[in-house]
């Protein structure tokens, strides 16, 4: 992880029960597009929980605030991000600046 990592979009993702691959390859999808088409993005991991395998976490990095919600404001980011949801009981997402790095 690089030390410069300093701003974050996170989601708490619960997954509808059988729709966990599928989140998965959309999810995937998701973050290419965002890898591919959007300045300022740096990275993006999803992690799943290992006692309940319908929980998934993702962080992706920017460089900059201002980056993070340009991406938000683009018409294929609600066409991703709503089909990842549309696979989930609940979820929850936000943006975090680091407050410390060990």
């Amino acid at each position: 992880m690089s030390e410069d990592s300093r701003f974050w979009a996170s989601g708490d993702w619960r997954v509808s029960e059988g729709k966990e691959d599928e989140f998965i390859e959309r999810w995937t999808a998701f973050l290419t597009w965002t890898k591919k088409d959007n300045e300022g993005f740096r990275f993006a991991r999803l992690l799943r929980d290992t006692g309940e395998p319908r929980h998934f976490v993702s962080f992706a990095s920017w460089s900059d605030p201002d980056a993070m919600s340009a991406w938000k404001q683009k018409p294929e980011f609600a066409e991703h991000f709503g089909a990842c949801k549309g696979l989930c009981d609940e979820m929850r997402a936000g943006g975090y600046m680091l407050a410390v790095a060990v």
